[in-house]
């Protein structure tokens, strides 16, 4: 048998698909591939780089459907199943929006997939794929299983290798789609299996994919510890309150971390607040003053992330949060536009309030654009709050920006490395600023 693993493009810049010149390896199809029974030949269908090959003789078709990718996805899979391919979807999306995903496959994959992949395939051959596969969650994540990366052979990736240690965030964010998904559960894999995995592929450069890598801070120092005789660099996600714990902040450093996404959301307390970002409650009374100081003492650089769009959001305070991004010199920033996600408390009240744009569906309607809002904000116009947002990236990314935070002593500066570091991704960053505003979703049509 052979299995086609689909990731899917964002959708059309212009009249043609957009293709990024700067991808990540997608993780999650090569998890699929190592789980996938011996015997049955797997092949990458990386849609942000070639092609899909809808002519090609396939047994089944899997495609990840993520929020942004939905109605990509859903193209797809309809070009397949035309051509009596069955296709199967999976991905938090399916999970959120499960009716909407079923009207598009001949199977669905609820929840993580290492229960039920082994059955699906063994259904496949046998001629008795069921409707819907129901996974309960990984109590231990990957367990046994590395991820295939010949997938990614003669394929044009950055060179950064993807890990995930964990799965899950414990936090209970009110726009936050993975809490939602996981249920607020966190779960960890065997470090001595994540070092397995690191000393199997050549890279030194790792990006560990976890929503949140200190949810569990007596695993991660487990983890950090295990690291330290690999010499390896590597980036994540984390949550402020890592700041509390000294020990867990000494060993993230020997282990080779470089830095984290960090979720400040808001500068303002009173926003913190209404979203329930607790992790961030015992830092916003100075404006993080104290945080950034601690970051930077620990020599990591920073990818601060805010949310903009929240009720306590003016025009002017998005420009403040821009301002408060350029004066701290943070290695990248993004400015996030609020985004409603099925399944969410923000979704819920919003929809209540009847401030949902695009019919409640944005990441379906044709006429919504990537990076636009999709709600009718509290204090702003929706494209006011859209041209807020993009006009926060465009100063942040701007050359004269770039060249003034590489001068941040602490992080940017701190080695040549880190220095070189930035100085090859923030070019990165800021042609993607420009390049994937205002993508429309989906390519409308199954072929390009």
């Amino acid at each position: 048998m052979r299995i086609a693993l689909v990731y899917p493009n964002i959708g059309r810049k212009g009249d043609s698909l957009f293709m990024d010149g700067a991808c990540m390896e997608p993780l999650g199809p090569a998890v699929i591939a190592g789980l996938t029974p011996a015997g049955v030949e797997t092949v990458l269908i990386d849609d942000r780089l070639e092609e899909i090959p809808y002519c090609e003789p396939f047994d089944l078709v899997a495609i990840t459907v993520q929020i942004f990718t939905a109605r990509r996805s859903y193209e797809i899979a309809d070009g397949f199943r035309s051509r009596g391919v069955p296709v199967a979807l999976g991905g938090i999306h399916v999970a959120l929006a499960t009716e909407e995903a079923a009207a598009h496959a001949d199977t669905i994959v609820m929840g993580d997939a290492e229960q039920q992949w082994p059955s699906l395939v063994d259904d496949l051959r046998h001629g008795s794929l069921k409707p819907r596969y129901l996974c309960q969650p990984a109590g231990r994540p990957q367990n046994g299983t590395l991820p295939c990366r010949d997938l990614f052979a003669g394929k044009k990736y950055l060179p950064v290798s993807l890990i995930q240690y964990s799965r899950g965030c414990t936090n209970s964010c009110s726009f936050c789609a993975s809490s939602v998904y996981f249920g607020r559960r966190h779960s960890v894999r065997d470090p001595g299996e994540v070092v397995r995995e690191i000393q199997g592929q050549d890279r030194k450069l790792l990006f560990f994919v976890d929503d949140n890598i200190v949810a569990d801070k007596a695993a991660a120092k487990e983890l950090f510890r295990a690291l330290i005789p690999l010499k390896v660099r590597w980036v994540s996600q984390a949550s402020m309150d890592m700041l509390d714990d000294g020990e867990l902040m000494g060993l993230m450093v020997k282990s080779g971390c470089l830095g984290h996404v960090i979720g400040f959301e808001s500068i303002g307390a009173a926003g913190i607040d209404a979203m329930n970002k607790s992790a961030n409650e015992g830092f916003i009374a100075d404006q993080y003053a104290y945080a950034i100081k601690e970051l930077r003492r620990h020599g990591l650089q920073t990818w601060a992330a805010f949310t903009v769009g929240h009720d306590t959001d003016t025009i002017e305070s998005i420009r403040e949060t821009c301002a408060f991004a350029l004066r701290n010199k943070f290695t990248f920033a993004a400015f996030n536009i609020l985004n409603p996600y099925p399944g969410t408390s923000l979704y819920t009240r919003l929809e209540n309030e009847g401030r949902l744009l695009y019919g409640g569906r944005w990441w379906l309607h044709p006429e919504y654009r990537f990076n636009y809002a999709a709600f009718t904000p509290k204090n702003m116009a929706a494209d006011e709050l859209t041209e807020a947002a993009f006009w926060c990236r465009r100063a942040f990314n701007s050359p004269p920006s770039i060249i003034r935070r590489a001068f941040e002593p602490h992080t940017n500066l701190r080695t040549p490395y880190r220095l070189l570091t930035y100085m090859l991704y923030n070019p990165l960053f800021r042609r993607e600023v420009f390049n994937k505003q205002g993508i429309t979703f989906g390519y409308e049509g199954n072929q390009r």
